[in-house]
């Protein structure tokens, strides 16, 4: 029997539309698996935590208010397939600067430190799209009934 795969249908005033022809989230079997998620905020269409000069340009980021809008936007994926953060069974993060490990960490840690953590690899990426410095992609298994 073929497997079966099915985009996860979002509200795109609660999660940031897609930069490109991808889904959110396509189930597959018992996994949901999520798209890298960036900083964006579905509201303004503009990623969090980033300073700009008169002229548009990036003068300073915050890495923790990034990393806690991916991890909002990941929870928001998982809920509109009504899944949690404690359905994660592998992360990957990308981070425009590994030097930014310690603090994205920190706020990492205050969401997965209570549950069964899950998988994760987390690399440095020579760039990310838009003003992210940061980008989380995961995969989410379904409860067996």
């Amino acid at each position: 029997m073929p497997m079966i795969k099915e985009a996860i249908k979002i509200d795109e005033k609660i999660v940031p539309k897609p930069l490109g022809a991808y889904s959110h989230a396509i189930k597959a079997g018992n996994f949901l698996f999520i798209s890298g998620q960036g900083a964006r905020d579905a509201q303004t269409n503009e990623e969090v935590g980033v300073n700009l000069d008169g002229n548009g340009k990036i003068i300073s980021y915050d890495i923790e208010a990034q990393t806690h809008a991916c991890i909002k936007n990941v929870s928001t994926v998982l809920a509109a397939a009504n899944l949690s953060l404690k359905d994660l069974v592998d992360i990957t993060v990308f981070l425009a600067d590994i030097n930014d490990f310690a603090k994205y960490n920190k706020i990492y840690n205050q969401y997965f430190s209570n549950l069964a953590a899950p998988a994760r690899t987390t690399i440095q990426a020579a760039a990310l799209p838009g003003k992210n410095f940061i980008e989380i992609k995961a995969i989410a298994i379904f409860p067996s009934d």
